[in-house]
């Protein structure tokens, strides 16, 4: 992943305002839900889409949930996020945060192209985008700050993915690439 200069900076910055919009500590867990009611968006799984087919809703829900994990559109200027309720509840979380933080961003829909015969759907999108997405969106889960706090107070991976609301696999990537481990375990050397 490769961003422009400031960008991972100005994410972390960007969670901390939220938090403290919201009146949250800089390491408070932040709810999906809460900036999805912040930015104006709605969340919903396929169920909830009126005049969905049932062939579409078992294509999505029986025969292929885990191929999608979930989307984000205007509907009449109101921003809405459909997300795939058969993933677990960490994963959930990352996807929705992943496609509010396209908002976030202004980033530019991703474009989907019909086959001539108007049956194969197919999506582009842009990496860039995708990368920017993704690294907001885990900001606004897990600040450097809720890590920080966290290792410093000897929490556990699940202990810390409990309490964010996020899996474990995202809790051990942050402290990784937020340097949060390699800080913790510098300083437990030299207590030593």
């Amino acid at each position: 992943m490769n961003f422009e200069r400031g960008f991972k900076s100005w994410a972390e910055r960007t969670s901390q305002n939220f938090r403290r919009d919201f009146g949250l500590q800089a390491y408070s867990p932040l709810e999906p839900a809460l900036l999805a009611t912040h930015l104006d968006v709605r969340l919903c799984t396929p169920k909830e889409i009126p005049g969905l087919p049932q062939e579409v809703l078992d294509q999505l829900l029986k025969h292929d949930p885990s191929g999608w994990s979930a989307v984000s559109i205007y509907q009449r200027d109101r921003g809405l996020v459909i997300y795939n309720p058969a993933h677990s509840k960490g994963r959930q979380a990352s996807d929705i945060m992943h496609e509010l933080a396209h908002l976030v961003l202004d980033h530019k829909p991703a474009t989907v192209i019909l086959s001539h015969d108007g049956t194969l759907v197919m999506r582009s999108y842009d990496q860039k985008q995708e990368d920017e997405a993704n690294w907001l969106a885990w900001c606004l889960l897990l600040p450097r700050d809720a890590l920080t706090r966290c290792a410093r107070g000897a929490l556990s991976i699940e202990a810390i993915a409990e309490q964010y609301g996020v899996s474990k696999t995202l809790v051990n990537f942050r402290l990784r690439v937020t340097g949060v481990q390699a800080q913790i375990r510098s300083y437990q050397r030299h207590r030593q």
